[in-house]
Formats: structure tokens, C-alpha cells, sequence
């Protein structure tokens, strides 16, 4: 991953999206710190919570083709400063609820296009094996800086109250498009403006490959219930309160360790032969909680799993790699807002299971399961277009 990092121009993404990430999860502290004391109704901060991910879906879908049809670093450059105006709004003591609201899904709809423009120009930059080995590296930091948001987010923010946290939130984005504006080549616009608004959606979709790997994105979405049930699964093993933030560290870190081991140790084409196989593992160490395990046990199988689901880098780069330069942007988006699709409607289904069959491991143990019987097809439909694609 070092190599990666030897290249100025990946060097400026990486540093702006990092540091964009760990503004992101901030801000969402804060939001809800500050919606909270505002107005004591968790429905409320649930509701902004929820707008954070929402534009994000309609972006991806919509938005994202931007960065096909513009160059891409000056759609980088605009989006960040776009954000780096909202969010500096709802830094504004005092901001009511309502401008509030539409502040946040503004500044999430600018992050769409921005999110397609850095998948799209980090393959332009790379055109080797290296670009793998940048992705495990935006893997790893994505993970750190969600655990570094979420977890000193809390901390910063009652230090310095919400609306300095989301006043440093809009000043990462200012680093982030200088840095862009100062290291990254310009280039002409990959697509064609005059291109149908989602072609590339049609193109992704007529072809067996792609749908194969979007299949495999997708079942990350069984993966990922633990992370909603971590409360309930901490009371019923008989854990304190704050194992609840050790149970939804666990998965990130062992996705971390994973991607590294991946990264270091295996070569890209194995890590495209054994996707399927890892996968299927994944789900498959969630069926342990039906041993109803301690608190070290569940934290080990959490992170077993996580290491497992390293694989999904795997899966994006290999996607992003298989689709033209003029269709990445948009093709990106289908790949990511599916993803998103899937987390949270895993998440949302293992809450009403687990109020079904009132166990939380029960309910982990049973996406396990299910995500074993789903994925062996998955993977052997990979195996078939692995073999067939030059």
C-alpha cells in the first residue's frame, strides 16, 4: 500500500477523503447532540440521523453521472466547497430545525457526485495492480475514521459543543478541495454530456458479470445486522452497557486486519478467486451466536467475520475495473447505492426478526445461516464468470 501512497495525485485524494470521512461521522455526532438538547425527542434526532444517509441513496443513483459528464477533479473541487458552505450553515448557533434539515440533505446530495468522481479518478490514476492495493489502503482509512468519528466524536463535541464540531467538519472540506485543486492533473471529461442521463445504469444491468458482483455487494447486507442489534445482543450475553461500543468496533476491526492480510499476502488474482469463498465464511461465523457466546467469544466471531468481509473491496475494485472510463461515475453510483440499500435494509430486517423471535444472537445466528444459503449460488455464478472473463 505504500507504493500507492507514492503517487501525489492519490496522495491528495486519499488525505481529502479521509479527512472528509471523519468530518462526515462528526457531524453526525453533533447533529444529533445538538438536535437532542434542542428539542428532547429522539424521534427527532432518529430523523436527522437518518437524512445523513438518505440523499446519499438518490445521489448515487442520479448525481453520480456528473462525474462522467464533467471533468472529475472539478467536480472534486466544487462538491467539497459546496459542502464546505452547508455544512458551515448548520455550524450557525442557533439554525431552526427545519433549514437545519434541508441543510443536511443538501450537503449529502453535494457528496454524491464528489464519491463517484473519487472511485472513477483513482482508476484513471492507476492502471496496474496498484490501484487494488489503493483501495485496501481507502478501506482501511474509511474504517479508522469511522471509528475515530463515532468514538471520540462525542468527546470533541461536548468539549467544544456541536456547532465547532460541525464548523471543523466544514473546514476539513475547504482542505479537501484545496488539496485536489493543487495535486491532481486536470483531465477532459471521461463521457459525453449528451449521454442519456442512466446509461450507465442500463449498461451495468445488461451485463451477467456485473450483476454477479453486485450480488455479492448486496449480501454484505446480512452481514451487518449485528451492528444494529449490538444493544440487545450485550443484555442477552449477560455484558455492561459499554461492551455495546466493543461489539460494534469488533467488525470494522477486523475488517481492518483482514484487508491488510489481503493486501500484503495474497496476489489480486487470488483475492478475485477466493471473493466467493470468503464471502460464504463471512456468513457463515455468524451461525457461532447460536451458541449464545460470552462477551470475548461474540467479540471474536464479530471480528472473524469482519476480517472475512474484507472480500468487498475486492468486489468494487474488480467492478470499477470491468466498467468503460466514460461510465464509471455512474456505474459507481448503482455499485455504491445498492450497497447502501443492502445495509440498511439488513439491518432494519434483523430488528423486526429479532422482535419475532425475542433473542438477538438467535436472530445473528439466522442471517448467518441465510447468508450461507444465499452466497454458495452467488459464488459459484462468480466462479462461472471469473473463468469466461478475460
Amino acid at each position: 500500500m505504500s507504493d500507492a501512497l507514492r503517487n501525489r495525485e492519490f496522495r491528495a485524494l486519499w488525505i481529502a477523503e479521509a479527512q472528509s470521512v471523519l468530518g462526515d461521522h462528526l457531524t453526525t455526532v453533533a447533529l444529533s447532540i445538538m438536535v437532542y438538547n434542542r428539542t428532547g425527542s429522539a424521534l427527532w434526532a432518529a430523523v436527522v440521523y437518518a437524512l445523513t444517509f438518505l440523499p446519499a441513496l438518490a445521489g448515487g443513483l442520479g448525481l453520480a453521472q456528473i462525474a462522467d459528464r464533467y471533468p472529475r477533479k472539478a467536480v472534486l473541487v466544487i462538491s467539497s466547497a459546496t459542502q464546505a458552505l452547508l455544512v458551515g450553515g448548520m455550524a450557525i448557533p442557533g439554525m431552526p430545525l427545519a433549514p437545519l434539515c434541508a441543510l443536511v440533505v443538501l450537503a449529502r446530495l453535494a457528496g454524491a457526485p464528489a464519491n463517484a468522481a473519487q472511485n472513477a479518478l483513482t482508476r484513471e490514476i492507476f492502471t496496474d495492480e496498484l490501484y487494488l492495493r489503493s483501495q485496501d489502503l481507502r478501506g482501511i482509512t474509511a474504517n479508522i475514521a469511522m471509528l475515530a468519528g463515532f468514538g471520540g466524536g462525542g468527546l470533541l463535541v461536548t468539549s467544544l459543543g456541536p456547532s465547532w464540531a460541525l464548523a471543523l467538519d466544514a473546514a476539513s472540506f475547504v482542505v479537501a478541495a484545496a488539496l485536489v485543486q493543487l495535486c491532481v492533473r486536470a483531465r477532459p471529461a471521461a463521457g459525453d454530456p449528451g449521454d442519456g442521463w442512466f446509461t450507465a445504469v442500463r449498461w451495468v444491468w445488461g451485463q451477467r458479470r456485473l450483476r454477479v458482483l453486485l450480488a455479492l455487494s448486496w449480501l454484505v447486507g446480512l452481514a451487518v445486522i449485528p451492528e444494529g442489534l449490538a444493544a440487545p445482543l450485550a443484555d442477552q450475553i449477560g455484558a455492561s452497557p459499554q461492551a455495546v461500543g466493543w461489539l460494534l468496533a469488533a467488525d470494522p476491526v477486523g475488517f481492518i486486519l483482514g484487508t491488510f492480510v489481503l493486501s500484503r499476502f495474497v496476489s489480486a488474482e487470488n483475492r478475485r478467486r477466493v471473493m466467493g469463498l470468503l464471502a460464504t465464511a463471512a456468513a457463515a461465523v455468524l451461525v457461532g451466536f447460536a451458541l449464545t457466546p460470552t462477551l470475548p467469544f461474540a467479540l471474536l466471531l464479530l471480528m472473524l467475520a469482519g476480517a472475512a468481509g474484507a472480500y468487498i473491496i475486492t468486489v468494487g475494485a474488480t467492478f470499477i475495473t470491468w466498467v468503460p472510463n466514460e461510465l464509471r461515475g455512474g456505474a459507481g453510483g448503482v455499485y455504491r447505492t445498492g450497497l447502501r440499500v443492502a445495509q440498511g435494509v439488513g439491518v432494519a430486517l434483523g430488528g423486526v426478526v429479532a422482535d419475532l423471535v425475542g433473542s438477538a444472537t438467535t436472530t445473528i445466528a439466522l442471517a448467518g445461516a441465510a447468508g450461507v444459503v444465499l452466497t454458495i449460488p452467488v459464488a459459484v455464478s462468480w466462479s462461472r464468470v471469473r473463468r469466461t472473463t478475460p
